[in-house]
């Protein structure tokens, strides 16, 4: 019965990517436009893969590394010989979500441009089915991964369950890994060049966004491509396949001890509910499509009707899963589930709330921009900050909501497990919440080959409502991943209490008390992890911008004619410094998730493992989301800016925003969502090395 069930997941993820196939086949349908639009779109394409070619030729080496030392631990028994396969899988599919995404996406901004000549629907069309293609690439893949270890290890290989779902864990470490390089690379390098391009263009030079006169035009789109699409790939499949696999861990050990259901079954629970997932994306995102208007009101409306859709659909198809698969006595799980996806919900539009210019906060942002840069960023960091307390309320609440649902004040595991069920539940419907999100780097791509073909304004102005959106809904996007990734980093912590307990057999002397000094310090360098990366990834940034500055000022200093628009301006240049600056400066900050566990577990033991966890979880999702609302609503409160307010493009309330919106680039598109990915590292890690940890620690 169990593997008939475990058939029905890779049903599913085959599905899954059936669909992305037939949405690809139908964006490639549509026509590129003129030769000046797929000259541009091509250059982007170049600029893009080149990118990739060689982050993915220092990945190798990485990897390479990794998976000799997994070899040396299983050869010293500490781990078994799957596990470093599974860390090598995990990393492939993570990597081949983001480069499956950035190919569709690269091939649909002149394909969306040219949609938008026709009308605002027909460019949503193209841009959400684009959407589509990396939404449920990530989603396929994800199951594809989980489905065939699952089946591979308990049909082949004949093991236990424990087994199966301890080795199918790890392979969560090498997603993770793959996510943190491709997140923090992909961002530093959009950032650097975006920030370079607008502080010369916009704010000294004073040309439009997207001025084909800007050296820096080229780079700045491809890193739309790289970081928030092929990082944001790789960073949402570590958050689904992560959710699902320590549900899976925390369902063998919850029913363990109940003889009236398989413990398989509550593996299996997680993987259908998944599925299920899919095919309620894809009836919602049938369902997405909006009249010739462009108020965030209506677009945003347009996109909600797809993502309630599929809520809905899993809210219902939860009730008999949950009934046949665990029995009606244990149908607290289903509330569990509800809980969750009610928290996903909630959090989608509090953070459309805080970062859309349809609701006040953005408004009341954009009005700070009439007293100059320093009251709008001093306004964005207020807002970004008071915007964190309603997901915290929300997630607490999710919290104990799930626990108690599921018995967890009966039996404290059981509850662990519903928590775990709950960030499934969050993320069921990745489907088509991703597509609404990876839609938005696209617009934007569009936006930017519609002003260097010199398109109608009508179509810029149609590209930059979908962009407007797509910042919003990428927010979204993130308020999904981050929620999530609380509830999943609290099911991970679980997890490793219980490896610990599993490889020390009853011997380890687990203190979990504040009171405990190595669990106290633990905490106290967790809590300081999280402002760590930020700092060294911000700083990353600022490195990197610097010397695109430099470089445009150079350009426009020394090549005769640029500003007139006689002659051309030396793009290459732009896109090497960025590749060669994000590829360098991505080591530093992933290198520190990975070897901070290792570190702290030697030194402080496992107690004080248990503890950093706990506090970078507390203080990763308050820094998360705080840096992903804060620049979304700079980057809104431009937008809005740009649509007329205040004066409108080239006021000094304008160029006023244009700085704001460039301090919120790196806080919303290369910190904050990589925060999300370091707190669940920092986690497989320890889990991973947590048999090193027990047998050899100091305190």
């Amino acid at each position: 019965m169990d593997n008939v069930l475990a058939l029905l997941t890779l049903f599913g993820s085959v599905v899954a990517l059936l669909f992305a196939a037939g949405r690809a086949r139908k964006v490639l349908s549509f026509p590129e436009g003129n030769e000046t639009m797929k000259k541009i779109s091509a250059s982007i394409h170049k600029g893009a893969m080149a990118y990739l070619r060689r982050q993915y030729k220092m990945l190798i080496i990485f990897f390479v590394g990794m998976f000799v030392i997994l070899l040396g631990m299983a050869a010293m028994g500490f781990l078994t010989w799957f596990v470093p396969f599974a860390f090598v899988t995990g990393g492939f599919f993570s990597g081949l979500s983001g480069f499956v995404g950035m190919q569709i996406a690269t091939r649909a901004n002149a394909r969306t441009a040219n949609a938008c000549q026709k009308g605002l629907n027909k460019g949503l069309t193209v841009a959400f089915s684009a959407g589509t293609v990396m939404g449920f690439t990530v989603v396929g893949l994800g199951l594809l991964d989980i489905s065939i270890w699952y089946l591979l290890l308990r049909l082949v290989f004949d093991l236990p369950i424990e087994d199966i779902t301890s080795t199918m864990l790890t392979f969560g470490m090498g997603a993770s890994s793959m996510a943190l390089f491709a997140r923090v690379g992909g961002g530093i390098y959009t950032k650097a060049a975006d920030v370079g391009a607008d502080l010369v263009g916009k704010v000294e030079v004073g040309i439009p966004e997207d001025d084909p006169r800007n050296p820096a035009v080229i780079a700045d789109n491809v890193g739309d491509n790289v970081g928030d699409v092929a990082g944001m790939g790789a960073d949402l499949y570590e958050s689904y396949v992560g959710s699902i696999l320590s549900a899976c861990a925390l369902g063998v050990i919850a029913f363990n001890k109940i003889p009236s259901v398989d413990r398989v079954n509550a593996v299996i629970v997680p993987m259908l509910l998944a599925a299920i997932g899919v095919l309620a994306s894809i009836l919602g995102s049938t369902l997405v499509r909006t009249a010739e208007d462009t108020r965030q009101s209506t677009l945003l409306g347009a996109l909600r009707r797809g993502t309630n859709t599929s809520a809905v659909i899993i809210a219902v198809a939860a009730l008999p899963l949950v009934w046949i698969v665990l029995g009606k006595d244990f149908m607290g799980f289903y509330f569990a589930i509800l809980s969750g996806l009610l928290a996903g919900i909630l959090i989608g539009f509090f953070t459309e709330y805080f970062t859309s210019d349809t609701y006040k906060p953005t408004k009341n942002l954009a009005d700070k921009a009439k007293t100059g840069s320093a009251t709008i960023i001093i306004g964005g960091l207020s807002l970004g900050m008071l915007s964190t307390a309603v997901p915290i309320i929300i997630i607490a609440i999710c919290v104990l909501a799930a626990y108690s649902f599921s018995g967890g004040f009966i039996e404290s595991v059981r509850g662990l497990y519903g928590i775990a069920l709950a960030a499934v539940g969050m993320l069921s419907t990745l489907g088509i919440t991703l597509a609404t999100d990876a839609y938005g780097p696209i617009a934007d791509n569009a936006g930017g080959i519609a002003e260097m073909a010199g398109l109608d304004p009508e179509v810029r102005k149609r590209t930059d409502a979908l962009d407007s959106l797509g910042n919003t809904t990428a927010a979204t996007g993130k308020g999904f991943a981050i929620g999530s990734a609380a509830l999943t980093a609290l099911a991970l912590i679980a997890s490793y209490v219980e490896k610990v307990q599993e490889v020390g057999q009853g011997n380890v002397a687990l203190d979990m008390s504040v009171m405990n000094p190595a669990v106290l310090v633990g905490i106290f360098i967790g809590a300081c992890l999280p402002f760590v990366f930020a700092a060294l990834t911000m700083s990353s940034v600022g490195k990197a911008a610097e010397s695109i500055v430099m470089e445009v000022r150079r350009q426009f200093h020394e090549i005769k004619g640029l500003m007139e628009g006689t002659a051309e301006a030396d793009y290459a240049k732009c896109v090497d410094i960025c590749t060669k600056a994000s590829l360098r400066e991505m080591v530093l900050p992933t290198l520190l998730a990975i070897i901070t566990p290792v570190l702290v577990g030697v030194i402080l033991g496992y107690n004080g493992v248990i503890g950093m966890l706990a506090g970078s979880t507390s203080t990763g999702f308050l820094m998360a989301i705080f840096m992903a609302n804060a620049g979304g609503a700079w980057d809104n409160a431009k937008k809005y800016i740009e649509g007329g307010v205040h004066g409108g493009k080239g006021s000094e309330a304008h160029k006023a925003a244009v700085v704001g919106d460039t301090v919120g680039d790196p806080f919303k598109d290369t910190s904050g969502p990589s925060i999300n990915i370091l707190i669940k590292l920092l986690s497989m890690v320890s889990i991973v090395f947590a048999a090193l940890v027990v047998n050899y620690h100091i305190f």
